[in-house]
């Protein structure tokens, strides 16, 4: 990719080895196109559209200078024996992407959102599903659509 864009990537920490995956195949497919990242770990899928806003945030006040071209998020909800799975999902996803489009934001979804722990482990899994690298290569994509537009 052309002007080695730099990514945030915001990691919900909630299901370790899921995570991991998720990160291992987001990482690998950045570096592999030439992009520089950075990591920030924060606690559940639910925090992760406030926090895409304070890195907004910082680099519209210059509290930064660290200036990101876009941002992957990665984390999993795993259903359990409450709503409270259908509740966590439903704002993670669509705050996810009201700040997108609020703000013209080039953003890869890697939020898992799954019945079981076996399956997150078999859709994060860099030689499996890899929805990490997947929504790594999405963010770079949508980063050349936006530069494709003028943006």
């Amino acid at each position: 990719m052309t002007n080695d864009p730099r990514i945030l990537i915001v990691e919900a920490r909630f299901y370790n080895d899921v995570t991991d995956n998720l990160v291992r195949g987001a990482v690998t497919e950045l570096t592999g196109k030439g992009a520089g990242y950075k990591r920030l770990i924060i606690p559940g899928i639910l925090e992760i559209p406030a926090v895409v806003r304070y890195a907004v945030r910082a680099m519209e006040l210059r509290a930064t200078d660290q200036r990101f071209a876009g941002y992957v998020v990665l984390g999993c909800a795993i259903k359990g024996e409450t709503n409270h799975y259908e509740h966590v999902c439903r704002e993670a996803m669509s705050g996810v992407q009201q700040i997108a489009l609020q703000y013209s934001l080039a953003v890869g979804n890697g939020i898992l959102t799954c019945p079981t722990h076996e399956l997150a482990l078999r859709r994060s899994d860099p030689a499996g599903g890899n929805h990490g690298g997947r929504a790594a290569a999405a963010v770079l994509r949508m980063i050349q659509v936006k530069r494709e537009l003028g943006l």
